[in-house]
């Protein structure tokens, strides 16, 4: 897959925007590599194709990575016996970029001069096509079709003598979104983009100092939040404390606002904001939006369920489970053939026919995407005998894709890009179809409404208002990253 352009979501299981990635680190811990694998387990909704661990014991690093989930590729004694040290860095993949082939799998690890490095990478870098085509004229081999490689390339032919003036040499030619955890014989880093894009925060659990995307990779472990790493902030754990240096010029906070309302898990506070609450109060704004009469609010399962309640709290409407989910149902379940490709939403939800037969329903979803699955929802609430079915959305539409590490298919397949709302409303068959609107979404974030000449999210996937340039989807068409094909 070319670097910066977006990968199709996969047509069986869902059509939601996909998660990015998850990172975990930890440093000053006896316990380090199981720690680690537990924040992962934590952080598992962030990506489902692979997942790796490298740790350090004070002379050697050792890794494990390989395809799948965690439970899966953890749960072995033999690997986490051999996964020694005080300190470790983990990741769990949903591929933006680069084949989900074990090559492709993080952390990534090098040796240099000054030591081994390891680097797990959650975002998207948008010139790391261009970066790459540059540092393979001048002799660098790749062993990898993944963006993160590119930084350890520039790392290693800087010409500054510590490991940070490296880094910050490194980055300061990269483009594009960015959380990065990387271990060393020396300590832990953590870094995010100057526009804070991506999240990562900072814990501690008795001496030890963590990093995690999320607060709920805290939480597993029984560790203390301290607080967000802060955008373009690179901070270092080792044997002297943490330390923080912000060598990028400050720019303005963007950060993603889809982790508001997908991605992040409801249980993790980000950017000082428990992400369960923006979603009740999503809901609220929605049914102050749009409310028409109905009977129930049914929440499509699992993540339209906090912004269901906030609207069922606004419009005193019922709240009531008319679907009920299967989460028996693995990735790999089922082929998805032709012939039963129609089976998917079965597979995962059904109608709860008691609570739904004769009855004027508010379907909630936290988006819709090619809309081909709120098609099926919608067929199998009517088959159930709904008397109306009427749909409202915790997002705006959904009008282009993301360059900044989340997994979205082209502009011309998503709903929102080829219809308007009445459109979209005849093409999914609802008698109805409502979205909160941008400052309603931005008034459930604690913010009066969107400021059109300085918004503070990153919200391009529905304004088409990119904060970074996207050098690679503006450049040569011939984007070809390997000659190597290989099965996963």
């Amino acid at each position: 897959m070319p670097v910066g352009l977006p990968r199709s979501t996969n047509p069986f299981d869902d059509d939601k925007l996909h998660e990015e990635c998850a990172l975990f680190g930890i440093y000053g811990s006896s316990d380090a590599s199981a720690h680690t694998a537990l924040g992962l387990h934590a952080l598992q909704h962030r990506g489902q194709e692979a997942t790796g661990i490298v740790c350090y014991d004070g002379q050697h690093f050792h890794q494990h990575r390989d395809l799948g989930l965690v439970g899966e590729v953890f749960d072995k004694p033999d690997v986490m016996r051999k996964l020694k040290g005080y300190a470790a860095i983990g990741h769990n993949r949903y591929s933006t970029t680069g084949d989900t082939v074990l090559r492709n799998v993080q952390p990534i690890f090098a040796d240099f001069d000054f030591g081994g490095l390891a680097i797990a990478h959650n975002g998207n870098l948008t010139n790391a096509y261009l970066l790459r085509r540059e540092l393979v004229r001048r002799g660098c081999l790749f062993q990898s079709t993944m963006d993160t490689e590119v930084i350890n390339h520039l790392i290693s032919r800087s010409n500054y003598s510590t490991l940070i003036d490296r880094l910050i040499d490194a980055l300061s030619q990269v483009k594009g979104a960015y959380s990065l955890v990387m271990l060393t014989n020396d300590g832990l880093i953590g870094v995010r983009d100057p526009l804070g894009v991506r999240p990562l925060v900072l814990g501690k659990l008795d001496d030890a100092w963590i990093l995690s995307s999320e607060t709920c990779g805290l939480d597993i472990i029984g560790a203390r939040f301290v607080r967000d790493v802060e955008p373009g902030e690179i901070v270092f754990a080792g044997k002297d404390g943490i330390k923080s240096i912000k060598p990028f010029t400050k720019a303005k906070r963007r950060f993603c606002i889809f982790e508001h309302i997908y991605f992040a898990r409801p249980d993790s506070r980000v950017e000082g904001l428990g992400v369960y609450d923006v979603r009740k109060r999503i809901g609220m704004e929605l049914a102050k939006e749009s409310h028409v009469p109905a009977d129930i609010i049914v929440p499509v399962p699992d993540s339209g369920v906090p912004a269901a309640m906030g609207y069922a709290h606004q419009s005193s409407v019922p709240f009531e489970l008319g679907i009920i989910r299967n989460h028996y149902v693995g990735r790999t379940f089922i082929e998805p053939a032709d012939h039963t490709r129609h089976l998917g939403v079965r597979l995962k939800h059904n109608a709860n026919r008691a609570t739904i037969e004769g009855k004027r329903v508010i379907l909630v979803d936290d988006s819709i995407v090619r809309g081909t699955t709120s098609v099926k929802i919608v067929a199998m609430v009517r088959a159930a005998g709904a008397r109306e079915v009427h749909m409202r959305i915790a997002a705006p539409p959904t009008t282009d894709s993301c360059y900044y590490g989340v997994d979205t298919p082209e502009r011309d397949k998503l709903l929102a890009s080829r219809l308007d709302v009445a459109g979209m409303a005849k093409f999914i068959g609802v008698d109805s179809l409502a979205f909160v609107s941008m400052n309603g979404l931005y008034r459930a974030v604690g913010e009066p409404g969107r400021n059109a000449d300085d918004p503070r999210f990153c919200d391009a996937c529905f304004t088409g208002d990119y904060p970074i340039s996207l050098d690679d989807r503006d450049g040569p068409e011939e984007r070809q990253l390997s000659l190597l094909t290989e099965s996963a």
